[in-house]
Order: structure tokens, then C-alpha cells, then sequence
């Protein structure tokens, strides 16, 4: 008789079937749950009790400029990337400048005072919550990342 294949054509390993209903084979399984489960329960006390175990949230400076912030804080947190975009094509295909969601206003409010910039040192607005979400920040390859100068000049 020719050794059992899989549904792909393959034989198992060794060629030979895989026991099941075999005395013990429930007890063996009802182990390797046990263990599954007592290593999962072990890396959540692990996580809980290790001081700084935790992932530390953004440190975040408050805006330099202004009372509050253009839209409610969530709300910037999740769509501020549109926000940014459509600025980005209205500025580019219309030449609209200077709206309520610019980059421009944005690096005003936002820059550091110890630094001057949101994204020149870790602990700068932009970056620390790009870092604490593990996403790549492009906006300052080609815009400035300072407010510019009282004489004016481009973002």
C-alpha cells in the first residue's frame, strides 16, 4: 500500500499518518495547551511588572502660539495626514496658501522652544509621536521643520 499524501501531493513526514485517538494523545494535547497558556499568562505578569516594561507614550510640548489648536486634539491625531494633503493639493493645483490646515502653521504653533523645530530632536513635537508610532516622518526633506523668520521666507 502506498503511504498516505496530503491534500498538495505531499507525503507527511516519515510517511506514515499521524496518530490520532491514541491513548494519552488527549492528555498530551491538554499539556501542550497548558503550557501555551501558562507562557502567555507569564509574558503579560512579565510585561506588568517590569518597571518601564511599557511602551513610555510621546512626550509632547504644549503649542507655543495660540489658545488651541486648529481641530480637537483625536481628531488631529488621526486625520492630520489628510488634513496636510489636501492643504498639499490645494496649495500645488489651486494656489491657496496659508489655510487653516498648512504645514506652515503647523511648524509656527508646534516648534519647540528649546529647539526651535518640531523635528529636530527626538523629543520635538512631530517626531516623538512618529516615533512612538513607528512612522516615517518625510514632511522636512523638503519643507523646514523652524518657524520662519519675522522677514518671511517659504516653509
Amino acid at each position: 500500500m502506498a503511504p498516505p499524501r496530503s491534500v498538495f501531493g505531499a507525503s507527511p513526514p516519515g510517511g506514515q499518518r499521524q496518530r490520532t485517538g491514541k491513548a494519552g494523545s488527549a492528555a498530551f494535547a491538554w499539556l501542550d495547551a497548558a503550557v501555551v497558556f501558562a507562557m502567555v499568562a507569564g509574558l503579560g505578569l512579565a510585561a506588568s511588572t517590569v518597571p518601564g516594561a511599557a511602551l513610555a507614550a510621546p512626550a509632547i510640548e504644549r503649542a507655543i502660539k495660540g489658545e488651541r489648536c486648529v481641530e480637537d486634539t483625536a481628531l488631529m491625531r488621526r486625520n492630520h495626514m489628510r488634513y496636510l494633503e489636501h492643504q498639499r493639493d490645494a496649495t500645488v493645483h489651486g494656489g491657496i496658501r496659508g489655510a487653516r490646515h498648512s504645514l506652515k502653521g503647523c511648524v509656527e504653533c508646534h516648534a519647540s522652544a528649546r529647539t526651535g523645530s518640531v523635528a529636530a530632536q527626538p523629543t520635538d513635537f512631530c517626531t516623538s509621536c512618529h516615533a512612538y508610532a513607528a512612522v516615517k516622518i518625510d514632511c522636512f526633506e523638503c519643507h523646514a521643520s523652524r518657524p520662519a523668520a519675522a522677514g518671511g521666507g517659504r516653509p
